[in-house]
């Protein structure tokens, strides 16, 4: 079956699955989407619509299990679903085998809470992940039963800890609405001490995205973007072009611009710095984030394309709604600050110069690669968000970025290769920490800052380079320093500092993230995912724009 005629039943189950008991205003443009035909109808209406739970809450641990023990969902979806809901730390992690096994076996174990269960082994790594998590649920799920969580008795487990009381859900409802303030304050102090320092581009904080790193001694903004445009300029040969300025991707280019600054730290040669790094060796042979690190994502505004599909659509064989939700909920196409259903008819490819995916659809990717891009994937693990933010001003429903970032790529994290897999964040609303206003004379302006930086950069959209007013400015060219040959100089930074000799004599920026085998292999999978499940073909690069060296 092709992806577009498999659109129907993709899209319908999921709509019956999110059905909204209340309107809220619509955020995006029919006139983006193409005309329903008379085909179209016609095929939904041959369709058996599944029953959903319209606006029940979310799915609960309960009918979770249930699925599971139907053989519905598997063991490795399961436990990462429930870490999700029970907020529990999980780690899988790869270790050795036990006894003399012959021929070549992998080995994986499940983590909660620093808590290791019994070990899985199997002939790929994929086989071995799902044991183990069969293994951890034989001993975790009946702790589920009981008032209390219990640590499993077996005698290959660690000495068991203090017992944890189980939560309330009032409780719980407190400890996420503590938490959620403390972020939305440290993004709030963090916009506010750049906008005192510069108070001539505040008005480009209405766009603002950020990301924050929690730790036991409180939560931090560790890097920031702001921007709504794409260049209007074709393709840059030498990666000096930055051709998405959304603040979402701004923001997460700003983010690798920290990661790197921290491997640079933990590389060098005073133990001071390696200390202060972020990161810690694990037994993978990749780094990953310490022990008791947190990363959350905020954002101002929901981020284009998807996750601002109209709550009040309703889903009925034949009807608009039910078109327009295919549409809606598909992958989505951005070009000079508008976005266009991959689907739509009213896009024309040859008029475009620059063309980006969405901000939703790069989320919804980065949830499942990680936010550290294939570079960062030669140094270390996939890093994902626990929580994603969405700022209230204009916004009063968050179903769209749940359904985009989780949805639509439910059940995939059993066919990703080791390190990876579908990380559901808890999405909810706070506070706003700006005004959406904007300035017409800025309207294409934004900026970027990121832990460590003296000054922040201001950087034309549509130019896709930082603008001359700009309090940092990295060369009389103006390139930005998110842009692809400065990502470039610093991944070679690290490498050098890293002796990976391997990675130092690759010939371009192309070649680099080629060579990023398991993050290849990870975008393949989502990417034929995506178009399988009928959400549409991802958007491919040209060629040219990453064959570049230093």
């Amino acid at each position: 079956m092709s992806h577009r005629s498999s659109r129907g039943t993709a899209f319908s189950e999921m709509f019956m699955k999110n059905d909204p008991s209340r309107p809220a205003d619509s955020h995006r443009d029919p006139s983006t989407l193409s005309s329903p035909t008379k085909d179209q109808f016609s095929h939904q209406g041959k369709k058996t619509f599944k029953r959903g739970y319209a606006s029940k809450p979310p799915v609960s641990s309960k009918v979770l299990i249930d699925k599971y023990t139907e053989g519905e969902l598997d063991a490795v979806s399961l436990v990462h679903q429930l870490s999700s809901i029970l907020e529990f730390h999980l780690e899988m992690k790869e270790t050795v085998t036990t006894g003399n096994l012959p021929g070549l076996y992998f080995a994986f174990c499940v983590v909660i809470d620093g808590v290791e269960y019994k070990t899985g082994i199997g002939i790929t790594k994929k086989e071995a992940r799902q044991k183990a998590a069969q293994l951890a649920l034989l001993d975790f799920l009946p702790t589920l039963e009981s008032p209390k969580f219990l640590l499993p008795e077996a005698s290959d487990v660690p000495p068991p800890l203090p017992v944890k009381e189980k939560l309330s859900i009032s409780d719980m409802h407190e400890k996420t609405c503590s938490v959620n303030l403390q972020i939305s304050n440290a993004v709030r102090d963090q916009l506010t001490k750049q906008m005192n320092s510069h108070p001539e581009f505040s008005p480009c904080a209405g766009t603002t995205a950020a990301f924050i790193i929690q730790t036991s001694s409180g939560c931090e903004a560790v890097a920031l973007g702001t921007g709504n445009f794409n260049a209007k300029e074709s393709a840059s040969t030498g990666g000096r072009i930055v051709h998405d300025s959304h603040a979402l991707v701004s923001a997460r280019r700003s983010l690798m611009r920290f990661l790197y600054r921290h491997l640079l730290m933990f590389f060098s040669k005073t133990a001071n710095l390696t200390e202060k790094s972020v990161f810690e060796q694990s037994g993978s042979g990749l780094l990953s984030l310490k022990s008791g690190i947190t990363l959350h994502l905020y954002v101002n505004q929901l981020p284009k394309g998807a996750a601002q599909i109209p709550s009040q659509l309703r889903l009925n064989p034949l009807s608009i709604s039910a078109w327009q939700f295919n549409n809606e909920i598909s992958l989505h196409l951005s070009v000079e600050g508008k976005v266009f259903s991959v689907f739509s008819s009213t896009f024309d490819h040859s008029a475009s110069k620059v063309v980006s995916m969405s901000a939703t659809d790069k989320l919804t990717q980065w949830q499942v690669l990680g936010f550290q891009g294939a570079l960062l994937s030669h140094f270390i693990e996939p890093v994902y968000v626990h929580s994603i933010l969405v700022g209230n001003v204009g916004c009063s429903d968050v179903r769209g970025l749940k359904m985009s970032v989780s949805q639509r790529v439910e059940g995939i994290t059993s066919q990703l290769p080791m390190f990876y897999c579908m990380m559901t964040p808890h999405i909810s609303l706070v506070p706003a920490v700006a005004s959406n206003t904007s300035d017409r004379g800025q309207f294409t302006l934004g900026i970027n800052w990121s832990e460590g930086d003296s000054s922040l950069e201001v950087v034309d959209g549509l130019a896709g380079r930082a603008v001359e007013q700009s309090p940092f400015k990295s060369s009389p060219s103006l390139a930005s320093r998110l842009c692809k040959a400065a990502m470039l100089h610093r991944f070679k930074l690290v490498a050098k500092e890293a002796r990976r000799l391997d990675l130092l004599a690759t010939s371009s920026y192309r070649e680099a993230k080629r060579m990023a085998k398991p993050y290849q292999e990870a975008k393949n999978v989502l990417r034929a995912h995506l178009l399988q499940q009928g959400f549409g073909p991802w958007l491919e690069k040209h060629s040219v724009s990453d064959n570049f060296n230093m």
